[in-house]
């Protein structure tokens, strides 16, 4: 990749043509040329895997997704790149509510998706936070002390929820444009519950956009909703450690956290009532 956006045998590979401007969002790699967008492949197997099954979704009233591009020899990768048409749209953190109903429907229409092979061996931080959220087989590391994690581990409880592909990173790759129905863009692809999805967009949105609590209790009848937040809130944090990144930022995180543990623990009285 340079500043320029994709060498000029990628560009004829996906046959683009037009002016080479770079979005915004993301890692800085993304780039729209005429009615492509472009951007370097994070995983060719997954690439290839997602493209397939995004090629063969059939629309939808209730979202629009960004079509895969084949290259010119048939492959969905092109020196590296892959490629989807461009869709109309702009993400909007503060609609956390539209985000998770087009998430929904999203996830409705992948359902009968079987599960890749790949999801065994991915390793990256984001899996690494995503096997810490759910308590699953993790290698040997030191991690390094977070009283926000161990705060939000004391509130894990067992869940056993059925499970399928879902976009883990729905907030904001959820596009909205006047008269179009939202577009889903950049799919994360986790096995879990379709509600934990909901749960990381609703923290995202709680933390970084300004969005207050009463989303917990808008989505509150969705099942085992208190521990999912649990597990959405772990993931990031987890993934903040595993990525190196600088310490975790506990302002943003803390009152949100407590707000999910308040609805964790008045679940957990309601249950002991009944």
């Amino acid at each position: 990749m340079t500043d320029q956006g994709p060498p000029p045998e990628v560009r004829a590979a996906f046959g683009a043509r037009g002016e080479t401007v770079r979005l915004a969002g993301g890692k800085g790699g993304t780039w729209r040329i005429g009615d492509l967008v472009l951007k370097p492949s994070e995983g060719d197997e997954e690439v290839r895997w997602r493209s397939a099954v995004l090629a063969e979704l059939p629309e939808s009233p209730h979202f629009r997704i960004a079509r895969p591009v084949r290259a010119a020899d048939g492959d969905w990768l092109a020196g590296g790149w892959e490629a989807a048409r461009a869709v109309a749209g702009q993400p909007d953190q503060r609609r956390v509510d539209d985000v998770i109903r087009t998430g929904a429907a999203f996830h409705e229409a992948v359902a009968a998706v079987p599960r890749p092979a790949l999801l065994d061996t991915r390793a990256n931080p984001w899996e690494y936070g995503n096997k810490l959220a759910f308590g699953d087989d993790l290698p040997p590391a030191r991690r390094r002390p977070s009283a926000l994690l161990d705060q939000l581990l004391g509130h894990r409880r067992p869940i056993a929820l059925p499970e399928q592909i879902v976009h883990g990173d729905l907030l904001g790759n959820v596009l909205f444009a006047d008269g179009l129905p939202p577009a889903v863009i950049d799919w994360a692809a986790y096995w879990r519950p379709t509600a934990w999805a909901s749960a990381v967009a609703a923290v995202d949105a709680m933390v970084w956009h300004g969005v207050d609590a009463g989303v917990i209790e808008r989505w509150a009848h969705l099942p085992e909703w208190g521990q999912l937040l649990v597990r959405a809130a772990v993931y990031r944090l987890g993934t903040w450690d595993a990525a190196g990144w600088p310490q975790e930022p506990e302002e943003p995180y803390r009152p949100v956290i407590a707000a999910i543990a308040g609805f964790v623990a008045g679940q957990t009285r309601s249950s002991q009532v009944r």
